[in-house]
């Protein structure tokens, strides 16, 4: 039985762990080629390792396990120039564009806001609102050229529909994201192009199951209920997260879009 996806094209950003990877996997499962990229160096103002370009590479055996076509490359989000070309190589080579997964993103904390440091500001905002940003700006021409319609699901967070103390940076470009969807899904409705957000709560992948977010955690309890859900689950598993991603880009999804979508196992806002 074809795949839900069967024939489409996705572009994965974040592609070479966690989040990134299971989407990648997951659109992979249901029948589209991937275009991925991730940056695959560590950034100055993240505390905790970033993946690598083994990270990436496992990726690729992943979905080329799954008999699907993949390009990936390692680029910066932030690289309009690296950005445009990689998506050129992906049209190239695969004809088209359906899908866009604007899913890359770092975390960071501080004592408060008025704390933070021009680098932790700017890198923050760079990465996780300015680089979807770049993101779908380099991939929707493709789209709109293509006639074909498609879905654009761009990761916010919990902390897109809600205030967190000690994380203002984080917070601010999460809630930032929320507003490109809303006007991108606008703009792009007349071309039966669907942009949607999700929501995770704490997610098990690298950027969340780490020493310096343990840290945080063990030393403020507070700042951990950041992370409790309502339902008996501490934190959901990436793959849920691709889950809801694989329904909004099918046909299922048809009429969704300007929608903001929690996969938080019940996120308890206190």
């Amino acid at each position: 039985m074809a795949g839900r996806l069967e024939g489409k094209v996705a572009l994965v950003s974040g592609a070479a762990r966690g989040q990134g990877r299971s989407h990648a996997v997951r659109l992979a499962q249901e029948g589209a080629d991937v275009i991925a990229f991730d940056v695959c160096r560590q950034l100055g103002s993240v505390h905790y390792p970033l993946a690598s370009p083994e990270d990436l590479a496992e990726t690729v055996r992943q979905v080329e396990e799954l008999d699907r076509r993949i390009v990936a490359r390692e680029a910066d989000v932030r690289d309009t120039a690296a950005l445009q070309a990689l998506v050129d190589e992906g049209v190239s080579q695969f004809g088209r564009l359906d899908i866009v997964c604007g899913n890359a993103g770092i975390a960071g904390f501080t004592t408060n806001t008025w704390s933070l440091t021009d680098e932790e500001w700017e890198e923050m905002i760079g990465v996780n609102l300015t680089g979807v940003f770049k993101t779908v700006r380099a991939a929707v021409p493709a789209m709109i050229e293509a006639g074909n319609g498609g879905s654009i699901v761009l990761t916010s967070s919990t902390a897109g529909i809600k205030g967190m103390a000690r994380t203002a940076h984080y917070v601010a470009a999460k809630h930032g994201v929320v507003g490109l969807m809303r006007a991108l899904g606008n703009e792009l409705a007349p071309y039966s192009i669907r942009v949607n957000t999700v929501h995770p709560t704490g997610v098990n992948t690298p950027m969340i199951t780490n020493d310096y977010i343990g840290g945080m955690i063990a030393a403020d309890p507070e700042f951990g209920a950041n992370l409790q859900n309502a339902l008996p689950v501490e934190m959901v598993e990436p793959v849920d997260i691709s889950n809801a991603i694989v329904w909004l880009c099918s046909d299922e999804a048809r009429y969704v879009t300007g929608v903001s979508l929690p996969v938080d196992a019940g996120f308890l806002q206190k």
